[in-house]
């Protein structure tokens, strides 16, 4: 196992484990609001305490960066290790029981080693560069679905760039011609490794940050799927505009997008 890969478990799990005990005592649960439809609690911040001190012990010079405390600048910054402790925060704070932890380790811009885990269902999404992607330690490969007939399609609505709602309900509305049907689930981490275990045949969504995603690409990657942006190229480390699937589905999402994208959503 790579090394990186083993304190990314050790420290998703820890962050997992205490996310779960305090889903059990929600009057213990502190919300504020840090942004239009954005929404931030005290088990945010106290997973992310958890899995930074965690990296730190093994690898005090790497840089971190994470969703609620921004970039912990460290002296070797080729390896930065991104982190959303909480995936899926709006979920956790109504009680539904579906969110994550995600880690993914980038080495000079590549992604090496990537985690994302569900706390709720014991599910551990693993992966290396190159050495596929696991659950729980059996092997993923996504869906071989071959055309957008008949497949489910997970996606997030643009609840935070509300701008992009009517490009995005007409590029849903042409999918859904296509398609057998949507998932909505409220964690873009899950929704990709859901990609990676063939649960879901395809993912898209709108102005997504790198700490949503960097972890599940990895994991899509691996699985013998593909990421692209929104015209097919590969910018949505920057746009956060993210299509992913097996590339026959990739193409078929980027087909039926092409009309319906303001220049915006195309770069």
């Amino acid at each position: 196992m790579h090394p990186m890969l083993n304190i990314a478990i050790r420290a998703a799990r820890k962050a997992g484990n205490h996310i779960a005990k305090s889903y059990e005592t929600p009057d213990a649960i502190e919300a504020s609001q840090k942004g239009s439809n954005d929404f931030v609690t005290n088990v945010d911040r106290d997973a992310e305490t958890l899995i930074i001190d965690i990296i730190r012990k093994s690898y005090p010079k790497h840089t971190i960066i994470t969703e609620e405390s921004g970039e912990h600048i460290g002296e070797d910054n080729d390896v930065q290790w991104v982190i959303d402790p909480l995936d899926g925060t709006t979920n956790f704070i109504k009680r539904l029981p579906h969110f994550s932890v995600s880690i993914a380790v980038r080495i000079k811009g590549r992604t090496e080693v990537s985690v994302v885990y569900d706390p709720m269902r014991n599910e551990l999404f693993t992966a290396t560069r190159g050495q596929g992607a696991q659950l729980n330690g059996y092997r993923l490969r996504g869906s071989n679905a071959r055309e957008l007939d008949g497949t489910v399609i997970a996606t997030g609505f643009p609840f935070k760039a509300k701008q992009h709602t009517i490009s995005y309900m007409n590029v849903l509305g042409k999918l859904f011609e296509h398609c057998a049907d949507f998932r909505r689930t409220g964690s873009a981490a899950l929704d990709m490794a859901y990609v990676a275990a063939g649960r879901v045949d395809g993912f898209f969504e709108i102005g997504l940050k790198p700490w949503d995603f960097l972890g599940g690409e990895l994991l899509v990657r691996e699985s013998g799927c593909i990421v692209t942006d929104f015209v097919g190229g590969h910018n949505y480390i920057n746009s956060g505009n993210v299509v992913a699937g097996n590339p026959r589905i990739v193409k078929d999402i980027l087909s039926e997008m092409r009309e319906e994208l303001t220049e915006a959503l195309k770069r």
